[in-house]
């Protein structure tokens, strides 16, 4: 199966590349603002820009769109530039899908609901509270108006190995290793599924050999606020200096409103693949420790 990773230098797509390559398939990563010695450049903005990595010499048969702007706050004050990454390069990555006859997979979000339940299910209805999670709704209209052979599917709290560590969990459990003074003002009423970006890649991976369409959530197997999960990092990597103050999104007020009661039920992916094994938060923090 040939593969084009729109956004391999990140966290998911990184992950895929990795995967799918270890399971003999061809794989073509590209990067747009951040590169890596295994990504080549694509403007995902203007397929037309004259250093973009030559995909028809290419000619993928699945597409995957992993790169979008995920900074909610940044987001909610640079309207224009969120819907440029996200649902512009949605546009396009559908018009490549459509010049190469390929599957596309895009990676959403549970930012399309208003967190007002938690463990959403693919029927429930959308109701985006932020620039970012409309925007991410946008491009999911867009993959369903434009095209019959592709697959959506919603992450939340993704975190894993990825070069630059950007993620919560791989950043703090970094920060925690210094044994420096930290102090963490985090919310107790915002709920997630959090989810492990291989596993992410080896969900995809399942669909697409089984030649899957529509729509999936995928999800861990815990539900944590953002306090529950610093407690978990802290529980393998703490020290004495790190100072952990619950608090409320409002007493946070963040540009962006919050999905409070988010995270997603995997129960349709489950169903269909009842031997995959979703990891766990304790997991790959057992995984990180064992590995210094």
């Amino acid at each position: 199966m040939k593969t084009l990773i729109l956004g391999a230098s990140g966290l998911v797509g990184g992950n895929c590349m990795r995967y799918f390559t270890s399971q003999g398939w061809t794989c073509l990563g590209t990067h747009f603002s951040f590169e890596t010695a295994d990504t080549v450049f694509y403007n995902t903005l203007d397929p037309s820009d004259p250093h973009n990595a030559d995909l028809d010499a290419f000619q993928p048969d699945v597409i995957i769109h992993c790169g979008a702007l995920t900074w909610v706050d940044y987001c909610e004050e640079h309207v224009d530039e969120s819907y440029q990454k996200t649902v512009v390069s949605t546009h396009n990555a559908t018009k490549l899908a459509e010049r190469y006859k390929a599957k596309l997979v895009y990676l959403s979000t549970d930012y399309v609901f208003d967190g007002t339940r938690g463990f959403y299910m693919e029927e429930d209805d959308t109701f985006p509270l932020s620039v970012y999670g409309k925007h991410k709704l946008k491009a999911e209209d867009h993959v369903r108006e434009h095209l019959t052979n592709f697959l959506i599917c919603r992450i939340t709290n993704v975190y894993g190995d990825e070069i630059r560590g950007k993620n919560f969990i791989a950043r703090l459990s970094e920060n925690m290793r210094k044994k420096e003074p930290m102090e963490l003002r985090l919310p107790f009423d915002q709920y997630a599924t959090p989810v492990n970006a291989f596993d992410v890649a080896r969900a995809i991976y399942l669909l697409l050999s089984e030649d899957k369409k529509g729509l999936y959530h995928f999800a861990g197997t815990d539900y944590l606020n953002r306090v529950q999960l610093a407690q978990r990092v802290i529980t393998y990597f703490g020290h004495e200096q790190v100072s952990l103050i619950p608090v409320t999104t409002k007493q946070l007020a963040p540009p962006a409103r919050r999905p409070l009661l988010g995270g997603m039920s995997a129960q349709l992916f489950n169903e269909e693949f009842p031997h995959f094994r979703w990891s766990n938060v304790d997991d790959y923090l057992q995984e990180q420790k064992d590995k210094k």
